[in-house]
């Protein structure tokens, strides 16, 4: 048994991520290296299964999975992703004569692209694809295998092929045919299928029944592709083992992103409109706050304060500018009790304006209440000029005047 065993995927399937897809490699039980290969980068998806020993198919399923990552289409094309795979067919080719491989190495290939509810697939070797639909599981590829061609013409049971000698034996691959061309299908498939692209290390170890059963079972696609790799290592682990999974969204998810972008959008909308109105409700009341004022009493003198009286949680509303030299006292009782509470006006120019008004009021008031003290001893004095100035003549004893 080998003593590491690899183990890939995705960034957007990382552990403990809940995604639409899911992939997993493994190096399995009794060989020595990995020579699958894959590519999980939606809408493409592809395993490819390297044969030629000594390293050599681990290049030929590299070469291939970079030449077809570079030239598949952006979105899915029979005819442009099956032209990606003939490049990459004869790049291997290429590699194999100029040291960078070696002469017979080769690979098989299985690609599929998935956008919507379109599937278009690619293939080439016995690398497989499968559709899980309304939970029966049906392969959509037919294998380029000796099995294959023997169990089509009768010669051999799904079963016994299963254990023949010479089940491993592929009728194409890429890198042995520069003319070579592979299948392409071309599916319409529904939001909630589910795609597995596989190399033989699971198809070979696992029957198809026990592989519906995974992916009825397990919802989470990385999960899933893990589930169904550990079947495969618990069957023997044969060969390398590679799995990919991807959920059909299909034109939910994208009703589900235009939602989500929609809903982000509305939620931005808002919290700007939120922030505008904040912002012009603070300046409104910053505006307001420095060009109101009132008056108010401040220890017997009239104070000028700009803002307005009161305070909230601590915070005051106002800031005192000056007191006055005007007396609460010499005011009006009325004014008074009115500045206890404080007198409002639309500016600190007013209140000084309705200040000079108080000072001229406390004069007349000061003015008058002297007016009134004087006024009592000037009529004293008056009365008593008027007795000394004209004295009683005094009367004689015949009752005349002298």
């Amino acid at each position: 048994m080998a003593e590491k065993r690899s183990y890939r995927s995705t960034p957007r399937t990382r552990r403990g991520a809940v995604t639409p897809f899911g992939s997993r490699t493994d190096i399995g039980c009794l060989r020595d290296h990995n020579e699958d290969s894959l590519i999980v980068a939606p809408p493409l998806f592809a395993v490819a299964d390297g044969m030629g020993g000594h390293a050599a198919g681990e290049i030929a399923s590299e070469i291939a999975v970079n030449v077809l990552a570079e030239r598949a289409p952006e979105h899915p094309d029979g005819e442009a992703l099956a032209q990606a795979v003939v490049d990459a067919n004869r790049e291997v080719i290429r590699a194999s004569h100029d040291g960078r491989g070696r002469e017979g190495m080769g690979t098989t290939m299985t690609a599929a692209m998935l956008e919507g509810e379109r599937l278009v697939i690619a293939q080439v070797g016995d690398s497989r694809a499968y559709l899980l639909h309304q939970g029966k599981l049906q392969q959509l590829t037919r294998d380029h295998s000796l099995m294959a061609d023997m169990i089509e013409a009768g010669q051999l049971t799904p079963e016994e092929a299963r254990c023949h000698p010479q089940r491993s034996v592929i009728t194409r691959a890429l890198g042995s045919d520069p003319n070579l061309h592979p299948d392409i299908y071309e599916i319409n498939v529904e939001t909630g299928d589910r795609l597995l692209v596989c190399s033989d290390g699971l198809s070979g170890m696992v029957f198809d029944e026990a592989i519906e059963r995974t992916l009825c079972r397990v919802q989470d696609p990385q999960r899933c592709a893990s589930q169904l790799v550990n079947e495969a290592i618990a069957a023997g682990g044969h060969d390398n083992v590679t799995v990919i999974v991807a959920d059909v969204t299909g034109f939910a998810e994208a009703r589900r992103r235009k939602m989500a972008f929609k809903t982000k959008l509305s939620i931005a909308v808002i919290l700007v409109l939120f922030a505008a109105i904040i912002a012009g409700t603070a300046w409104g009341t910053s505006t307001y706050l420095n060009t109101t004022a009132y008056l108010m009493n401040d220890n017997g003198k009239v104070a000028i304060y700009r803002g307005i009286p009161g305070s909230v949680l601590g915070f005051s509303f106002s800031q005192h500018e000056r007191t006055t030299d005007v007396p609460v006292s010499d005011l009006q009782p009325g004014t008074a009790n009115r500045l206890d509470a404080g007198i409002r006006v639309d500016s600190v120019e007013a209140a000084e304006e309705l200040v000079k008004e108080y000072e001229a009021e406390a004069a007349e008031r000061k003015s008058a209440d002297e007016g009134k003290k004087e006024s009592p001893a000037e009529g004293a004095s008056a009365t008593g000029g008027a007795h000394d100035a004209n004295p009683p003549a005094p009367a004689n004893s015949q009752g005349g005047t002298a």
